[in-house]
């Protein structure tokens, strides 16, 4: 009987432990961006989200950049990521700068355009790149994709960071702050528009936007990825015409082996909650899943390809 008992125990237990849920803690851990740019604020909106809906998982949002980002979730250092298609696409076929290829980085989708855009104090007379030759610069560490950026109009200008005074911030709102105090006369950011930063700026100092038009075909034989955008009219205060500036695309990136089951969950509510993102940055209002789905040369990852299949199915 007491044998009888115990193997009646182990299946009563056995059956329990079958029927009860799986649901072990996971941390997904967020890349983002600089303080100043559009990647915080989504990514705090997105966790939010995803904390919310999805059992089981908690969400750590952690500094990033573009680059830095790509390496990270190819490293297996993180599970999310923001990044940009032009560096996506280099650190897949391991041009510079990146050392190796990167691999296990999958595309959730693109959200918006980012803009490339190169500011200057008015009174330092600096019209073109070229004007920049000996002067302070305030720009983003390297693994910023707006750092790998600066680097090419420097490059499509004949020049190098050896032609002007660099200074490598950790934000854009460091960068501006330079600005504001005169410790230097130009900086480089991109994100999307109007950025935060510029505005800041904009409202303590006088202001130019310098017209990148002709770089744009300089900049394109260094990364086809790259394209040249009028700025709207009125994007700033002080803003005069409609300068170009350089465009690429923001996404978000996984890593390929990702469950999933729940990165189509993760695609899904992020287009479940579009009009919450929309709020954050107004760049995404004429973002689709159609347009989430656009082939930037970064494989899609199988949960978000069967959302956006079933999307377009609708």
């Amino acid at each position: 009987m007491k044998n009888l008992t115990a193997v009646m125990a182990l299946g009563l237990a056995g059956s329990l432990s079958l029927a009860a849920p799986v649901s072990a803690q996971e941390t997904l851990r967020f890349m983002t961006g600089p303080q100043g740019g559009a990647w915080v604020p989504i990514a705090g909106a997105l966790k939010n989200i995803w904390e919310r809906a999805i059992p089981g998982i908690t969400v750590q949002t952690l500094p990033g950049a573009g680059v830095a980002n790509v390496r990270g979730i190819g490293g297996g250092r993180a599970s999310v990521a923001f990044g940009n298609s032009i560096s996506t696409v280099d650190g897949i076929a391991g041009n510079a700068p990146f050392p190796e290829k990167v691999s296990n980085v999958c595309n959730i989708g693109s959200l918006y355009p980012q803009w490339f855009q190169v500011i200057a104090l008015a009174d330092s007379g600096i019209n073109r790149i070229e004007d920049m030759r000996g002067r302070p610069i305030a720009l983003q560490p390297r693994g910023n994709t707006a750092e790998v950026v600066t680097q090419h109009i420097l490059q499509a200008a004949g020049m190098s960071y050896s032609d002007v005074r660099a200074s490598f911030q950790s934000s854009y709102t460091d960068a501006v702050g330079l600005l504001r105090d005169g410790h230097a006369q130009v900086f480089t950011l991109g994100t999307t528009i109007p950025a935060s930063s510029v505005m800041d700026l904009a409202s303590a100092r006088q202001m130019r936007i310098i017209d990148l038009a002709p770089y744009v075909e300089r900049m394109r034989a260094i990364n086809p990825g790259y394209q040249g955008e009028a700025l709207p009219a009125n994007t700033y205060p002080q803003q005069q015409g409609t300068p170009v500036q350089i465009t690429y695309t923001a996404h978000l990136i996984t890593n390929c082996d990702r469950n999933e089951e729940q990165v189509y969950q993760m695609v899904k509510l992020l287009w479940d909650n579009v009009d919450t993102l929309r709020n954050i940055v107004s760049a995404m209002r004429n973002s689709t899943p159609a347009t989430a789905a656009a082939d930037i040369g970064v494989p899609m990852h199988p949960g978000a390809a069967r959302f956006y299949r079933e999307a377009a199915a609708r």
